[in-house]
């Protein structure tokens, strides 16, 4: 099943960008030169593993603290005086929603201002949200730690992508992309099980707030490990003059808010009203293309729009979105039908998902390092097995809701996370490929908004039918949680369907991604 392939394209040789031209002519270095670490003398950097190492603990915790809080949220209502229904929703959508504000404009302070400092200043930021959120006396507190460590998140996830885009090349960097996509996929699985082991092991009055502190000391060594791992700007790079596109910025964060804030919110938020401003962000997303064009021609933009040109990073941008639209409402689904419906403790929805977390792991650490192989063939396998673990998830359901349902999940959820490790981790190596490493942070935040984008989608949609099902059957979860996880299976279809459609472009072309 090899690819054909054609001559990679180095991403740090990749051409230039035209509009960029006549504001760099009187620079001495330009965005898409080659770049290494500093005094290096353009060898690879003999950190570049534990700096790996470094990224992942920082970029795991983050992705942790999408899914270890959802086993607290009935913790946090008992034990936490305001957490009314509101705050709780606003504890979740929050986080969604100010990790989604940043995730581009951080990446761009990163490749202009220097990507280590970006990245101890948002995993500092985060631990201190973090102690926030663990000592938080009420539910208007804890919202308000929620957002800032989602801005810290956001401002901290682009610099992981960024500094793998810099330090590593060739299959190595497919090998680098493999573990954050392990990490990725482990952290998001693994975190139910973390959040239910806290609360069994402090009591459920206060076990929410040990679902924060464990952050502390995670981030802590993180901050001080990358001070001495991690690679600092070099003195070319700190002497350059950057143009950070203040309208530019505003305009795309008020389009990512205006679009996420209606999904986060669509439980909560009655009416139709909402639905407006998808409306709102689609206006404001033409006002920030056409600016982008127009600032573009003479400065540094907040995005080059001209990376949307090549089909390696577009498509795997696209299919990121479809594929975490239909990838992360299982876990929200699965783990409030094991709670509310099965009565499961905690740590026992959590270790439902273990087996998807093993799969996940293990695929993407294989994925990586084969990418450089199969190409986009590879993802197309990864989201065919996601359709098969999946379907088999929906059948169980459907077939066996009963209190041993966690055991017949297990082989499911397995080939699952198989198929997600083989998904994640390569389509973000095919996806940065023939970005320049001058632009690694902005393109790697737009892959991330992508993603969350999906998430937001993928959690309203699959919500809005398992909870109407609900309704309408009187509490029957085994009609709620497959019709639900039946939309997931849409998404994840049609991802597949834009891997397959790239696959026979290449082909046709002779122009398959590679890394």
């Amino acid at each position: 099943m090899a690819a054909e392939h054609r001559k990679p394209v180095e991403p740090d040789a990749a051409p230039l960008v035209e509009h960029h031209a006549a504001h760099h002519a009187a620079t001495t270095e330009a965005p898409g030169a080659p770049e290494a670490p500093a005094d290096t003398g353009g060898q690879p950097d003999p950190n570049r593993w534990k700096a790996l190492v470094i990224c992942l603990l920082g970029g795991g915790i983050v992705l942790l603290d999408v899914s270890i809080v959802n086993v607290a949220l009935q913790s946090i209502s008992t034990g936490l005086p305001g957490a009314t229904p509101e705050a709780v929703q606003w504890i979740l959508s929050g986080y969604a929603l100010s990790f989604g504000l940043l995730l581009v404009p951080g990446g761009r302070l990163g490749d202009a201002t220097g990507r280590r400092r970006m990245f101890i200043v948002g995993v500092g930021l985060f631990t201190l949200a973090s102690a926030l959120c663990g000592f938080a006396p009420n539910g208007i507190v804890l919202v308000i730690a929620r957002l800032v460590q989602g801005l810290a998140g956001g401002l901290l996830t682009p610099q992981v992508t960024a500094l793998i885009q810099q330090l590593f090349r060739g299959k190595e960097r497919g090998t680098a992309f493999g573990l954050f996509g392990a990490t990725v996929g482990i952290a998001t699985a693994i975190g139910p099980l973390v959040g239910g082991l806290l609360i069994t092991a402090f009591g459920t009055e206060n076990g929410w707030r040990f679902v924060f502190f464990v952050n502390l000391p995670v981030g802590l060594v993180t901050i001080l490990l990358a001070f001495r791992y991690l690679p600092a700007a070099s003195r070319a790079e700190r002497g350059k003059r950057h143009d950070f596109d203040p309208v530019g910025i505003v305009l795309l964060g008020a389009a990512v808010v205006a679009l996420l804030l209606p999904f986060v919110q669509s439980q909560v938020w009655a009416g139709n009203t909402k639905w407006w401003l998808v409306v709102v962000a689609v206006v404001l997303g033409v006002l920030f293309v056409l600016w982008e064009r127009r600032y573009g021609r003479t400065k540094e933009p907040v995005i080059d729009l001209a990376l949307f040109r090549r089909r390696s990073f577009s498509l795997g941008v696209g299919l990121a979105t479809l594929y975490f639209a239909g990838f992360t409402p299982l876990f929200f689904v699965l783990t409030l039908a094991l709670q509310s419906g099965l009565h499961y403790s905690a740590l026992l929805a959590g270790l439902s998902s273990v087996s998807f977390a093993v799969g996940s792991g293990i695929a993407s650490t294989i994925g990586g390092r084969i990418v450089h192989r199969f190409g986009r063939q590879l993802i197309v396998i990864g989201t065919i097995l996601v359709l098969l673990g999946l379907g088999a998830v929906v059948w169980v359901v459907a077939n066996h809701y009963r209190s041993d349902l966690g055991w017949w999940l297990v082989v499911p959820l397995l080939v699952a996370g198989i198929g997600s490790g083989l998904t994640i981790s390569p389509n973000q190596t095919l996806t940065l490929s023939e970005v320049p490493v001058s632009q690694g942070g902005s393109a790697g935040g737009l892959i991330q908004v992508g993603a969350r984008v999906g998430s937001a989608i993928g959690i309203a949609a699959v919500g809005s039918v398992f909870y109407s099902v609900l309704a309408s059957s009187k509490g029957d979860y085994a009609q709620g949680l497959p019709l639900g996880l039946g939309v997931s299976l849409g998404f994840v279809g049609a991802a597949l369907l834009a891997g397959i459609v790239d696959v026979v472009v290449g082909k046709v072309r002779g122009t398959q991604a590679t890394v």
